[in-house]
């Protein structure tokens, strides 16, 4: 299926590894063009390499912290107008509200929400006055469920998806889209190697991860390139009526109140 993205630029943070790269090879596979960001400079060289490569795009990378007020801006500076934009940076800690400590809570959410919430701000209005664009916020399946041993990463993905809603609702207006994809577990770097050392608690051997996702309906977690089809489609004109909502991969998960699975 063509999307029809050829040429179309687009921005996505965490662009570097696991869900974001692969909406990066994604995309590119589709001809957009691409900025990627993220913190570490080598790892984005990585991606930008492996994607010039393969793909006929231009890739332009920005290294930076995006949980500051001056990162996000040096980046909108940077990357000047985009037709798509992919907030996909960031994580949170599990734990409990005594676990998890001021400290701790404000910098996850410096990243994962501030950093989602600014960059639109700062990239929105340019949109709006172009009568199109994008706005793709990857958050996570946390919040749609509540959960005490994951209390910061569940109250920062419902903020981000009503944050969305509400963006969205009105941005349409101006022709702007505003969409949210909620991943359940997805098999990156990070999820396997928090998942082996699971199993080495569980089970004393980190090989033996997959075997705690028996539970799961389909046995397995997501493939980060089945999250980045349902991005790219997204943001493509044939999801042009989609807007203010909120898309979830996670493989009929939330449908079973059993299950007890960490999320994004």
């Amino acid at each position: 299926m063509d999307l029809g993205l050829g040429g179309r630029w687009a921005l996505i943070t965490g662009g570097s590894k696991g869900i974001g790269r692969a909406i990066a090879n994604e995309l590119a596979a589709e001809g957009c063009n691409l900025h990627l960001a993220a913190r570490t400079r080598h790892d984005l060289e990585s991606a930008a390499g492996e994607i010039a490569m393969r793909f006929e795009v231009r890739v332009m990378i920005h290294s930076g912290d995006l949980s500051t007020a001056e990162g996000v801006a040096a980046l909108a500076d940077g990357v000047g107008a985009v037709d798509i934009l992919v907030n996909n940076a960031g994580s949170v800690p599990r734990g409990s509200l005594i676990e998890v400590d001021e400290r701790k809570w404000r910098a996850s959410w410096d990243l994962k929400v501030f950093s989602y919430i600014n960059l639109s701000r700062a990239l929105y209005p340019a949109m709006c006055e172009r009568g199109r664009g994008v706005i793709i916020n990857v958050i996570g399946i946390g919040g749609e469920r509540p959960d005490a041993n994951y209390i910061a990463g569940s109250t920062a993905n419902a903020a981000l998806m009503m944050f969305t809603r509400s963006l969205g609702g009105d941005s349409i207006r101006h022709g702007v889209r505003v969409v949210g994809v909620n991943p359940g577990p997805t098999e990156t770097e990070k999820y396997v190697g928090d998942m082996e050392r699971l199993a080495i608690e569980r089970l004393g051997d980190k090989s033996r991860w997959r075997d705690l996702l028996a539970a799961l309906p389909m046995r397995r977690a997501a493939t980060s390139d089945e999250v980045a089809g349902v991005v790219a489609f997204l943001a493509s004109d044939r999801a042009g009526y989609i807007s203010g909502t909120i898309f979830t991969v996670d493989g009929g998960i939330l449908s079973d109140s059993a299950l007890g699975v960490k999320r994004r």
